[in-house]
C-alpha cells in the first residue's frame, strides 16, 4: 500500500514541546503516525512521502539518519 498524502506536525518552539511527526494517509484512507524525528538533525517535506510504501518511508528516514551521523 502506498502513501496518498503526508503532513508533518509543527516544529517544537521550546525544548519541552513534542518532536515533529510524520503523519500519513494511506490509499485505503487510514491515517497513521509513522515516526517522530529530531528537526535539528534531519528534515523532511510532506511531498517526499507521497507514493512511498511503509518500507520505503522508513528507508528514507534511515538514509537521512545515516547521512547526518556521517556528517
Amino acid at each position: 500500500m502506498q502513501i496518498l498524502k503526508a503532513k508533518i506536525s509543527p516544529l517544537p518552539k521550546t525544548m519541552f514541546d513534542p518532536m515533529p511527526e510524520v503523519v500519513v494517509t494511506w490509499e485505503d484512507g487510514s491515517v497513521e503516525s509513522l515516526f517522530e524525528f529530531y528537526p535539528d538533525e534531519i528534515q523532511f517535506h510532506p511531498e517526499e512521502f507521497v507514493g512511498l510504501t511503509r518500507e520505503e518511508a522508513f528507508q528514507l528516514r534511515h538514509r537521512r539518519d545515516v547521512a547526518w551521523l556521517q556528517s
